[in-house]
């Protein structure tokens, strides 16, 4: 048995006031392949939540019959900070209330930092030179600055995964199918586990923008590699993605074994543990651009019916809904209908029908880049 669990304890941020990180960690520390999973980094997004305590139990029945064969690190919930923030009885957990920035924001580029300690050390062996740069982050994460709370939530967090081949960030949308986002040089493992997952959607991105959780651990390794020769090569040694479990309503036993069953999959066929992963589904959707995906906005104030289902193929020019206005002294100039700018798959939308100017309602992912996608950050804040 190798299964043992940790706490990292949270600097303080209000007098008598402490919170922790608790791990679950399977497998000899320092085995590969390593994976890593957590859940929840948006404190208001639940579903991987109950994803994660069933994956430990199968992670607990793989340890028992010594299926463990590289390490695995789970973490059921990543951000104590935002479950404790209440507000008038309703969680607010995607934004931290000190300063209003993103948990899933601004985690530090690495990459600096990371190639000066190694940048006279490697050499024309790849597997050489990968096990000096996993030296050099799991260093550069030490020595991140620790000024309050949410700073040692993101060291914490970085530390337990920066070394990992695999990294698996559980996230979940307002109302949406299952989707994934990773960066377009892993294309065809997102799509592996696209395929294991049952998701409708893979998006692709090379620099989404806002410097996500994701991005950080599999980022480095591509902006360490663009400094270096052909002599010194580098494989991306990380693969790192956000998997977005469905909608925040999405809270079930049922949908959390079928996923906890699709990641242990996922990880037989990656060999971090032993077992035949059955053949591998046929994937249902094999990857679009992330500045493919059309953001549809409400252009004013009223209410939302929609008229498209999710799963919906959506044409461009196409109404997926109105906006209403209910204060209209006119019902025939009350609605105006929601116009997605691209043609494919409605897999996320907004859950509230109350929505004020300019919010974002729903996302259509197409399977060509957008002109007005190319500006700014791929991410909503």
């Amino acid at each position: 048995m190798t299964h043992r669990v940790d706490s990292i304890q949270l600097p303080h941020s209000t007098l008598g006031t402490h919170r922790r990180v608790l791990t679950h960690h399977f497998g000899q520390a320092g085995a590969r392949p390593k994976a890593y999973f957590q859940a929840s980094l948006h404190a208001d997004e639940w579903p991987g939540m109950l994803v994660a305590e069933h994956l430990i139990r199968r992670l607990q029945a793989a340890d028992q019959q010594d299926a463990i064969v590289g390490e695995v690190v789970v973490v059921p919930v990543a951000n104590p900070i935002g479950l404790s923030q209440h507000v008038s009885g309703r969680f607010l957990g995607r934004y931290d209330l000190l300063d209003g920035g993103n948990f899933n924001r601004g985690f530090p580029d690495l990459a600096a930092s990371a190639h000066k300690r190694v940048a006279d050390m490697l050499g024309d062996d790849p597997a050489t030179n990968v096990d000096h740069v996993r030296h050099a982050l799991r260093d550069a994460v030490q020595e991140l600055p620790i000024e309050r709370e949410r700073d040692g939530l993101v060291a914490a967090l970085l530390g337990l995964s920066i070394d990992s081949d695999y990294v698996l960030d559980m996230h979940c949308d307002d109302e949406a199918l299952v989707h994934i986002y990773a960066a377009q040089h892993h294309q065809d493992i997102a799509v592996e586990l696209g395929a294991d997952l049952g998701a409708d959607v893979v998006l692709l991105e090379q620099e989404a923008g806002g410097a996500p959780f994701d991005e950080c651990n599999a980022g480095v390794w591509w902006r360490i590699r663009d400094r270096l020769d052909e002599s010194r090569p580098l494989p991306l040694s990380c693969f790192a993605t956000t998997v977005e479990f469905r909608g925040r309503a999405d809270v079930s036993d049922a949908l959390a074994e079928q996923d906890a069953d699709n990641l242990m999959r996922f990880l037989q066929r990656r060999g971090v543990v032993t077992g035949s992963a059955q053949p591998l589904p046929k994937a249902r959707h094999n990857g679009t651009p992330l500045d493919g995906v059309d953001i549809v906005r409400a252009p004013g104030v009223g209410l939302v019916a929609y008229q498209k289902a999710l799963g919906s193929r959506v044409r461009s020019g196409e109404s997926i809904g109105d906006l209403i206005d209910p204060m209209a002294e006119d019902p025939a100039t009350a609605r105006i209908p929601l116009i997605s700018r691209a043609d494919g798959i409605l897999f996320a939308r907004l859950a509230s029908k109350m929505v004020r100017p300019g919010q974002s309602l729903a996302k259509v992912a197409g399977s060509v880049p957008l002109p007005h996608r190319k500006q700014g950050n791929l991410l909503e804040s």
